[in-house]
């Protein structure tokens, strides 16, 4: 019997002095243990901060055209560069759509920590890639890829986009809306000029205390307020759609009615944030509130280069800044070793990966990291009284 319990007490015993051992290798410098675990971490924080320090040659910032598309293609492996049709545009179209006003504002307030998601604090296990299209592939809205046209709405149409899905995740699939970027657009006075740029946080705030109704891209014409602007050809050689306007659309008119079509009035239609908050300049901070939360809308400078973009992982090269943008961000992931973020821009699928980007992730490229907003949908239930929506607000 004595033998019988002695012999799992030794094995426990071995095992330990096993593990120890090895815990000491791994830590002490003089074994290779430690040096491989050691380049292991050292490689990864060398990838970052090779990109995050590499300088643009002054020559390279002046750059445009097939000069801009070359030197792109032959000076970086990142990412690639595409003929782009766009070039025959005026300067006040091309950076017309980039209409994200008082950047610097946003980043501001991001950076003095006013307002911020409260999921920073969350516990959880955040992944090596995350993707929302399939972590939520009840919610259709994910997938859905819009087009701004000749219109400055870029921050409206990310908010609306981000806000659907929000919607959607948080009813677990069982409200599936797309909110109107005109009813947005055009009403929202405090959001800034229309399709001359507007205020992302004043947009998410809008939503808090008017709400927002329905409506679909232009092609499909259903809901409240469809996008009122055909989606156009956007900085490719690709035909699937006419080349964009040379000018920029005027903003239209704040109609506070439904399309004859639609069988709900305009203020039976409305969905509501509960409340907004911008997101801390700090990856797992951005990667909580997005696994947990959903999309958010994020706002960044462009240069012309990016205008370019044709697929792989953004980071600028060459070209002079443009403007503003905002996007829907929903995603990161790793590529050969560089991280990466994944957004949904307004150009329509015939731009980028599918309508897609990826950027660099964890350098703040561009200032993605550090202009983020976000929002909770109210919770809604429909009332018996006229067939209208009252909303409660989630506990």
């Amino acid at each position: 019997m004595c033998r019988r319990s002695f012999a799992p007490a030794m094995w426990f015993l071995l095992v330990s002095l096993f593990y120890c051992a090895i815990a000491t290798l791994a830590t002490d410098s003089k074994y290779p243990i430690h040096s491989l675990w050691q380049a292991s971490k050292e490689k990864k924080r060398f990838v970052i901060d090779e990109y995050r320090n590499k300088k643009i040659a002054p020559e390279a910032r002046n750059l445009s055209g097939q000069e801009l598309i070359d030197y792109v293609n032959s000076n970086q492996k990142l990412w690639k560069a595409g003929a782009n049709k766009f070039n025959l545009y005026s300067d006040q179209v091309k950076y017309g759509l980039l209409g994200v006003n008082n950047l610097n504002n946003l980043k501001q307030l991001v950076k003095g920590k006013k307002n911020l998601s409260p999921t920073r604090h969350f516990d959880v296990h955040i992944p090596e890639s995350f993707d929302a299209r399939e972590e939520w592939p009840e919610c259709a809205s994910l997938r859905n890829i819009r087009d701004q046209s000749s219109c400055g709405s870029c921050w409206a149409v990310a908010a609306v986009e981000a806000m659907s899905d929000r919607i959607c995740i948080m009813s677990k699939g069982k409200i599936q809306v797309t909110l109107s970027a005109d009813d947005l657009l055009s009403c929202c006075k405090s959001c800034g000029f229309g399709c001359y740029g507007g205020n992302p946080m004043a947009a998410w705030k809008y939503w808090v205390s008017n709400g927002i109704v329905t409506g679909s891209n232009y092609t499909n014409h259903s809901g409240c307020r469809p996008y009122p602007f055909p989606p156009c050809e956007h900085h490719n050689n690709k035909t699937h759609y006419e080349p964009c306007k040379h000018d920029l659309y005027p903003t239209p008119k704040c109609d506070k009615k439904c399309n004859k079509e639609y069988g709900k009035s305009y203020k039976a239609d409305k969905y509501y944030g509960k409340e907004t908050y911008t997101v801390e300049n700090d990856v797992k901070s951005i990667q909580k509130e997005i696994m947990t939360r959903g999309p958010v809308e994020v706002s960044f400078d462009v240069y012309t280069d990016f205008l370019n973009y044709a697929g792989g992982i953004y980071k600028h090269v060459a070209g002079s800044m443009g403007g503003g943008h905002a996007v829907k961000m929903l995603g990161w992931g790793i590529d050969q070793g560089v991280p990466y973020w994944l957004a949904a821009n307004s150009w329509n699928t015939d731009w980028g990966e599918d309508g897609y980007f990826r950027i660099i992730r964890g350098i703040d490229e561009c200032g993605i990291e550090s202009g983020i907003v976000a929002g909770i949908p109210k919770r809604q239930v429909k009332s018996k009284f006229r067939g209208a929506t009252e909303f409660l607000v989630e506990e």
